[in-house]
């Protein structure tokens, strides 16, 4: 099937702001959205919005959102050809740093520095490169959340490529259960445990929220993460607090800037305390314990 990309050229500053506009308002139909630095020089940045369905709504919602912000863009059209446009889109990027972890692609192995936790994530079809501001703080959190309470059994919920999971296993020594209700990410993850040597530690499973037999064996969880959405991150409150053991924590993200007092009192209701929020790119990264 192809696809069209809808593109527009904007400042990094404006590529933030536009870019957590519009996951807000294609949120529910779940349309990829990426930004690409095009001339750090010159300050381009170039915003994309894929479809495969109606590309004059999309681009008439673009312009709406566009147009919410102040901000007029000519939107340019590519027609893709049926391939994995993802697997493209990420051969370019660069590697992140967050806190002590290294995330790079195959390319950039020997950028590491010495000290750091590399993770290797090579061009897939889950989400989570460590690009996106919701896993670089994830990463950054956990990161103190772990040599601070040392916990020892540990669930990353819609785990994507399992960069999370990856992350704690390595960092922790500890065995990982990583979940997510898209079998092809799935099979992602695993790929990626094994290529980082983690496979060991790193579970992976499909399963949809927490309805599969694999919780009831594996819970109570002194550590979950979950780097979803903040609407099905406050409906899955109730089972976050029934699946974590108590004093354990949890780390939340997919969540915006504005969504975040929303989240924080769905998990203060199931007897959460808020430890900190971590604001990175116009998201938040939430730590929770009970």
């Amino acid at each position: 099937m192809t696809q069209t990309r809808l593109h527009f050229i904007a400042s990094k500053t404006e590529s933030i702001s536009m870019f957590a506009a519009l996951e807000a308002a294609f949120e529910d139909e779940g349309l990829p959205i990426a930004v690409r630095e095009v001339d750090e020089d010159r300050d381009i940045h170039e915003v994309s919005v894929y479809t495969d369905g109606d590309e004059d709504a999309v681009e008439a919602r673009m312009k709406d959102v566009l147009d919410s912000l102040a901000l007029s863009k000519p939107i340019g059209r590519e027609t893709l050809p049926d391939i994995d446009w993802v697997a493209r889109s990420l051969e370019g990027l660069k590697p992140v740093r967050a806190g002590r972890f290294f995330v790079h692609g195959a390319h950039d192995r020997r950028k590491r520095h010495s000290g750091e936790l590399a993770i290797e994530i090579e061009a897939g079809l889950a989400f989570g490169t460590g690009h996106h501001g919701t896993t670089a703080g994830c990463l950054e959190v956990l990161e103190q959340v772990v040599r601070r309470e040392h916990p020892r059994n540990a669930l990353d919920l819609g785990t994507g490529s399992a960069v999370l999971a990856i992350a704690v296993a390595k960092l922790a020594h500890i065995r990982v259960l990583a979940t997510d209700i898209d079998p092809i990410a799935v099979k992602v993850a695993a790929d990626n445990a094994r290529l980082n040597h983690v496979k060991a530690l790193v579970e992976t499973v499909t399963a949809p929220g927490f309805h599969h037999p694999i919780f009831a064996r594996r819970a109570p969880f002194d550590l979950i993460v979950a780097n979803i959405l903040a609407r099905p991150l406050m409906r899955l409150a109730p089972q976050m607090a029934a699946h974590i053991a108590w004093g354990g924590s949890i780390v939340l993200s997919g969540i915006l800037d504005r969504q975040r007092d929303a989240v924080v009192a769905a998990y203060v209701g199931q007897q959460f305390r808020h430890v900190r929020t971590l604001h990175r790119e116009g998201w938040v990264t939430i730590h929770l314990k009970r």
